[in-house]
């Protein structure tokens, strides 16, 4: 069924259209990705991407959705907020409330890293405990490094240190995001290329299980010869 086009709509409206833009098997499946789905509808990203571009932005729209608790709602919240209003409490409050990998990535992937405030966040959180904040710490970190055309080497090598610490964490949302953090780093140039191999490989020599895991899988990425004939 076709959403309607809740122009100026308030959150109830938008969870509204949500609610008939999800189906039972869809959020059925959500299990298949660890997603958990008591507070889902079962809606496609993309049918949510659609309405987030409708409704256009709105941060307060965005609170509105995220307070409401639903997996779908808080997905839109990350697509209508507005980066630049975007404050540091806010993004705590929100990283407390993450309960899985898709609500987090999303949040850091399309809203997180366009603020001001994503290289103070990901030294604050990489060293909290919590499943999901320390997860939120790395993906977004990757995100930043993935997108951020502005900054240079120096920012993102800084962090390198953080990603071996974390890397012993042998959680399995963790440690994948410590890996997507250390390729997605060692993507952005020949000299960062170079940090990010030296270090996968010390990983992947380790004794530490995590720490071997993080590093061969980094490895297998940073090797590949399409990655390398970018940064040449």
């Amino acid at each position: 069924m076709k959403a309607p086009s809740p122009k100026g709509a308030d959150a109830e409206a938008a969870v509204e259209a949500l609610r008939r833009l999800g189906s039972r098997k869809n959020r059925e499946g959500m299990a298949r990705y660890a997603i958990p789905s008591d507070r889902a509808f079962g809606v496609p990203m993309g049918k949510i991407q659609a309405l987030g571009r409708r409704l256009g932005k709105s941060h307060a729209l965005a609170e509105a959705l995220w307070k409401t608790g639903w997996y779908e709602a808080r997905t839109l919240a990350a697509y209508v907020a507005e980066p630049e209003r975007v404050t540091p409490a806010q993004m705590d409050r929100w990283c407390r409330d993450f309960d899985s990998w898709a609500i987090c990535d999303t949040v850091c992937f399309v809203l997180w890293d366009r603020t001001p405030n994503a290289f103070g966040k990901v030294r604050a959180w990489a060293a909290r405990r919590e499943e999901f904040v320390r997860r939120a710490a790395f993906a977004l970190l990757a995100s930043v490094a993935l997108h951020d055309k502005q900054s240079g080497d120096e920012p993102f090598a800084r962090f390198l240190p953080l990603v071996e610490d974390a890397a012993s964490d042998d959680r399995n949302f963790v440690k994948k995001g410590v890996s997507w953090a250390l390729r997605s780093v060692g993507r952005r140039s020949r000299a960062l290329h170079a940090k990010s191999v030296a270090l996968a490989r010390r990983l992947a020599a380790s004794e530490d299980a995590a720490e071997r895991w993080v590093g061969r899988d980094a490895l297998k990425d940073l090797s590949r010869p399409a990655v390398i004939g970018r940064l040449e």
